[in-house]
């Protein structure tokens, strides 16, 4: 074996950042950022200017040679990031808003800098425990003993996923074909999309109608499950929704955890939207018995204003959550036995993932509980105050009073059918958004067209939602 040196392939260090270029890159990146967050209340609600082709713009071929630094970032804030919905603005009430907490921001940076594997606790015990700390804390928001157990996901979707997975390989046999699935008309569609995914022909999944407050009618839930195990079937579950993304409504989960019971089905609520309300005198009020439940999807992207990408479920039995996820293989690390430390692997469909804990760990230690819970407050505050205030307007006709922080409502004209006044009320929404101060959405609740105002941003106050009126009003007027 020759000792002379292989040149033929040098050491490249190209990639390796030090300390000191790092902080000149977080620096140079931090010039745009911060302006970018300052002028959040003077920025339009709602760019798609040009969308497609600024879109149709990054598709390109893969560099062989870099770019300068601050031409990509020019190009990001002066191009691109300008391009689409403010989701981070104080006049964003649209969908469910997510609020982008900045310190999330610096969560990210550390996370991503440091780069510790979580999914396995061996691989950074202290950081995975930091993460099994987040999940005790959502718990204990639900209501949840000891021996629950949860995780962080990306979104409600894969946390509705889960919980569907865990619910089958629990109460259902191998051959799972005949199990069927309930929720109201106004559930989130990432249920079905979920049920769908395992493996269940969408026949399985029964839409149940909803009452005059858009909430399920249990009357007509009890029926259906007694119709199918006549045919049959095996119901095994129900999706009882906490906060729809329509009009916020909020099932009657005591009555839904009563017939859960008797019937011995899994009973998952979907508190995406509205979980964290918990926080809140009124939320616990409105969401009385989700304690009762079998697992809780909550979304902190949404009511604890976290950065889009951290979604959670939390199970009742966390034994249920590890029974249905648990594989073992031989290049894996040992498991842990003491109860009380999380191999997240186990009770989760992913092995990589990223460190998310440290997302909600890092604000909530830095500002406690309190802020968030008094925002909240204000949130369910401004959503009474904007439905009291177009009660007030001529021929504007409250759809869905506010159960948490959505009012949905819209124009009535006598003499239009339902045609027309949809119509109208499109027209409608497109005035109110023309001056780009705030960004309402729609939807269709059986065949009328709606419009909604959801307010949930922590930078949404008194003063965005008093401009919302003042939209409002000259819409109104323009029409």
């Amino acid at each position: 074996m020759s000792s002379e040196k292989d040149e033929s392939h040098p050491a490249q260090h190209e990639l390796e950042l030090s300390g000191a270029q790092m902080r000149k890159f977080v620096d140079q990146a931090m010039d745009r950022i911060a302006g970018y967050i300052d002028s959040l209340p003077l920025q339009p609600s709602i760019n798609l200017e040009g969308a497609a082709g600024v879109a149709r713009s990054v598709m390109e071929p893969m560099p062989e040679h870099g770019t300068a630094f601050a031409a990509i970032l020019d190009r990001l804030f002066r191009d691109l990031v300008p391009v689409g919905y403010n989701t981070a603005g104080p006049g964003y009430l649209a969908y469910i808003p997510g609020g982008g907490l900045p310190h999330t921001a610096v969560a990210d940076l550390i996370a991503s800098s440091v780069n510790r594997y979580v999914g396995v606790w061996a691989a950074a015990p202290a950081l995975a425990q930091l993460e099994a700390a987040v999940v005790r804390w959502f718990a204990d928001v639900i209501g949840y003993p000891q021996e629950a157990r949860g995780l962080l996901t990306t979104g409600g979707s894969m946390a509705n996923f889960t919980a569907l997975v865990a619910a089958r390989r629990n109460k259902l046999p191998d051959n799972f074909l005949a199990g069927t699935i309930y929720a109201s008309d106004q559930v989130h569609h990432s249920v079905v999309k979920a049920a769908i995914l395992a493996g269940f022909p969408e026949a399985n999944i029964k839409l149940v109608p909803s009452d005059a407050q858009y909430r399920i009618r249990i009357d007509l839930l009890e029926k259906a499950i007694a119709e199918d195990r006549a045919q049959g079937m095996t119901p095994f579950m129900m999706v009882a929704s906490a906060g729809t993304t329509n009009t916020g409504a909020v099932d009657e989960l005591d009555s839904m955890a009563d017939l859960a019971a008797s019937e011995k089905l899994w009973l998952h609520v979907d508190a995406a939207y509205g979980g964290f309300f918990l926080m809140t005198g009124r939320g616990k009020k409105v969401m009385r018995g989700i304690e009762r439940s079998d697992s809780v999807t909550l979304d902190p992207h949404k009511a604890l204003f976290i950065s889009y990408g951290t979604g959670s479920l939390v199970v009742r039995d966390g034994e249920a959550l590890r029974r249905a996820h648990a594989v073992h293989a031989q290049y894996l690390p040992p498991m842990q036995e003491d109860s009380d430390l999380v191999d997240f692997c186990l009770y989760s469909p992913e092995l990589s993932r990223g460190f998310r804990g440290l997302r909600v760990w890092l604000p909530m230690k830095m500002h406690g509980a309190g802020p968030f819970r008094k925002n909240l407050e204000e949130k369910l505050d401004l959503a009474e105050w904007a439905t009291a205030e177009l009660r007030r307007m001529p021929e504007i006709e409250i759809v869905a009073e506010p159960q948490l922080s959505v009012v949905a409502f819209r124009l009535r004209r006598e003499g239009l059918g339902s045609a027309d006044l949809s119509a109208l009320n499109r027209r409608f929404l497109d005035k109110i958004n023309a001056p780009r101060r705030v960004f309402l959405t729609s939807t269709m609740l059986g065949d009328d067209f709606v419009i909604r105002i959801c307010v949930l941003s922590f930078r949404t106050h008194k003063d965005r939602m008093e401009a919302a009126m003042e939209d409002i009003r000259a819409a109104l007027a323009d029409l």
